[in-house]
């Protein structure tokens, strides 16, 4: 028996013939398989696994029911002969095979009441062609299946950054294995050095810049609301800077609907984030901000936590009755975005067209039907979280004149005249830890932000510790 691979986990029960494994799913690997598997079977069970590619487990149990083998958090344990070697591979095999049908491939149409709307490759080809395209998060969920999309475009190059190195490393792997062809070019690093973005500029002239690093996790930047000012706001500035400075043509932010009347410091942080690109398009360079909902099997989505939930046999929680959100597949998040950047036209806010939101508790239960004895739990709002989301706020309209997919936001407010006073006072109280400064900051450009009680709290335990000091 080879030496197990690191996400594969070994345990010899009493009887010397039975050995306990288990195919890790946590993020550290992806749900990749033994690597003495044979390769077309190593690469279907990680990139089934991988909620970057669309990959679950969900229906899995709807079709086989592993309990007797053992089940936790982490993954699934499959008994296995430890004198054959045959049987391992087949236990891998046949896992993948049962993550073939998977909740996403089988109807989130079904769910979303609405056809899930299709990529135009033609057009991704015209787009990417021959240009050097940069794209920031691109380890992430929506910044993997980009990358993957405009791999196969033949970019002349294909820059891809991420904070992550590991998630960044397979993601290259990946690509090159689909398309080898295509130059890759990994940075791991930060958008929020300038330096080092100066340096990326100047040697690899992107032509097309796709960002869509953010922190996104509502509750965790409530407690942490520098690390949504540093990532969202700052970072975005400097990037969209040093692609001005460097002649870069198109510029396309994912945004949220979360930065709508926002309740939270993300969602506020990306209201900044969309004045600054609105502020900075020019005859020059065309910044767009795509509003995007909740992207269901995303990693930062509700939908993994349920497929756990699910997993462990319940209870499945959700945080209100009433609770809905905009909800998209992760295949149309990247669709829209690269019709984002394909549009003609000056820089704008875009917001797709989703059809109506839906309940949380009608996802959950989505999800859990042909599961029995498996409860739903009404948890309670967390920090930052509100009852529902909006794509436009009462100043803005949607433009009439609308292409298939998009609309065009128009406001009846512009970004402040004072926008670059704001961000260098935000950079220096940001520097300075100085949240009280921050927050007024924050407000003064973004008027309707109406902070949630946790961040206020925050702030008044910081002035407390301050006067103290």
């Amino acid at each position: 028996m080879p030496p197990p691979h690191p996400g594969i986990r070994e345990s010899r029960s009493c009887a010397s013939t039975i050995t306990l494994t288990m195919i890790s799913m946590t993020e550290d690997n992806g749900g990749e398989a033994h690597p003495y598997c044979p390769p077309k079977v190593r690469r279907a069970a990680g990139s089934l696994c991988d909620p970057a590619r669309g990959g679950s487990h969900a229906e899995l149990f709807r079709l086989w029911n592993p309990r007797p083998f053992g089940l936790t958090k982490e993954g699934i344990f499959f008994l296995v002969p430890i004198h054959s070697r045959f049987l391992y591979l087949v236990s891998l095999i046949i896992f993948a095979t049962m993550m073939t049908h998977s909740i996403e491939d089988r109807n989130w149409a079904g769910f979303l009441r609405r056809p899930i709307q299709q990529r135009d490759n033609d057009l991704t080809r015209t787009m990417h062609a021959g240009r050097s395209v940069l794209i920031t998060g691109a380890a992430g969920s929506i910044g993997s299946v980009l990358a993957h999309a405009i791999a196969q475009s033949s970019p002349r190059r294909l820059i891809l950054m991420d904070q992550s190195r590991h998630r960044l490393d397979s993601r290259i792997r990946e690509i090159q294995a689909d398309s080898p062809a295509v130059p890759l070019i990994p940075i791991v690093g930060d958008i929020c050095h300038a330096a080092a973005l100066d340096h990326l500029f100047a040697t690899h002239q992107p032509d097309v810049v796709y960002h869509a690093a953010a922190f996104k996790h509502v509750p965790q930047l409530e407690i942490d609301p520098f690390a949504a000012i540093r990532n969202n706001a700052l970072g975005t500035y400097e990037l969209a800077q040093a692609a001005i400075r460097h002649g870069c043509k198109t510029f396309v932010m994912i945004s949220t609907d979360k930065a709508v009347n926002p309740h939270s410091i993300m969602g506020a942080t990306k209201r900044i984030a969309e004045m600054i690109l609105l502020k900075g398009t020019s005859s020059r360079i065309c910044m767009r901000a795509l509003r995007l909902g909740n992207v269901l099997a995303s990693r930062g989505s509700v939908v993994p936590i349920f497929r756990r939930q699910i997993l462990q046999g319940g209870p499945v929680t959700v945080t209100h009755p009433e609770v809905s959100r905009y909800f998209l597949t992760l295949d149309e998040a990247a669709t829209l975005v690269l019709a984002a950047a394909s549009r003609t036209g000056d820089g704008s806010i875009l917001v797709p067209r989703l059809g109506s939101a839906h309940k949380i508790v009608d996802l959950a239960h989505y999800m859990i039907a042909g599961h029995v004895d498996i409860p739903v739990v009404f948890t309670g709002l967390r920090p930052g979280e509100k009852m529902s989301e909006e794509m436009l706020s009462s100043c803005e309209m949607a433009d009439p004149n609308v292409d298939r997919e998009l609309y065009r936001v128009r406001s009846r407010t512009l970004p402040p005249d004072d926008l670059d006073d704001s961000i260098a006072a935000l950079v220096q109280s940001s520097r300075q830890n100085d949240s009280a400064a921050a927050l007024g900051i924050v407000r003064h450009m973004v008027p309707e932000f109406y902070p949630s009680d946790t961040l206020m709290a925050l702030l008044h335990s910081d002035h407390t510790s301050a006067v103290r000091a």
